[in-house]
Parts: structure tokens; sequence; C-alpha cells
């Protein structure tokens, strides 16, 4: 009777770990002095690169500009994650490569999107698999589809 207890409790306690939340880390470990220590007009892209080290990814346009994203997400069981708090630290450079702003936004700007279905809408006809697979049968070099009109290629007058 004990070891079947014991085995039940056993049991039981693997299957409710199952359910523990899980947390990750994904992305730039802040740290809230050395972003603080970047200011505007007095700062470089040196600088900064010497400071927070290299950006999570650089913008292609408006003069480069750098962000530093951090994430912190949660899921349970076999859930997809879900982003529970998220930093995302943006320096601007002007032209001459000096600091002219720092902008920072939160888990507000995460943005969900579900993907519609299996498949793409598209405008047009539906076709059915055999008229996919036979639907061009006979249309090659016909009137109106482009290609060669007959007569194997010479030139017409």
């Amino acid at each position: 009777m004990r070891p079947l207890l014991a085995s039940s409790l056993l049991l039981a306690g693997l299957l409710a770990a199952g359910c523990t939340p899980l947390r990750s880390h994904q992305g730039y470990i802040v740290d809230a002095d050395l972003v603080n220590a970047i200011q505007p007009g007095v700062d470089n892209r040196q600088s900064v690169l010497a400071t927070l080290g290299t950006p999570s990814f650089a913008s292609q346009f408006n003069q480069g500009d750098w962000y530093y994203v951090s994430r912190d997400s949660r899921n349970f069981a076999f859930n997809p994650p879900s982003p529970s708090d998220q930093l995302t630290v943006q320096i601007s450079f002007d032209q001459s490569g000096n600091v002219s702003a720092i902008r920072r936004s939160g888990v507000e700007q995460v943005a969900k999107v579900d993907p519609y279905g299996k498949t793409t809408p598209t405008l047009g006809r539906e076709r059915g698999f055999f008229a996919e697979l036979f639907g061009n049968i006979g249309a090659v070099g016909a009137p109106g589809m482009g290609g060669a009109q007959g007569g194997g290629g010479r030139d017409r007058p």
C-alpha cells in the first residue's frame, strides 16, 4: 500500500510540474545606469558602442538608429510564449554621428499577429485540383496566350 501511495504522489508531482510557468529572457540585458549615462549632444556612436555594446539591430534608414531590445516572456505547458515585459531603447544619431535622441518603449508596442487560416486570400477565380493540374492543356500556342503562334518560329510578313 505504501509504494502505491508514494508512486501516486510522485506522479501527481510530475504532472503538477508540467503546469508551472516557464520564464525566458531574450535580447539585450539592460543595465539602467549605463542606459541613463548616455546623453544627447554629449555622446557619439563610439561612446555608445563602448558603453552599451553592439545594438540588437540597427535601422537602415534615418542615419542608422540603434535599437537595444530586451524581452521577458512566459508560457504555461505547451502554449506559445507571450511577452510579459519588454524594453526597447532607440538611440538616434545626427549627421555627424552624435546622439540626438533617446526613446524608450515597453510591452505596449508589441503587436500580436494572427495569420489568416492556412491559406492566403487572393483575388481571382477559384480553381480545384484537377483544374490546376490539367488547366493548361491546349493553351500553349493558342491565340491570345502569348508565345509562338504556330509556324515554328519563322518570321512572317
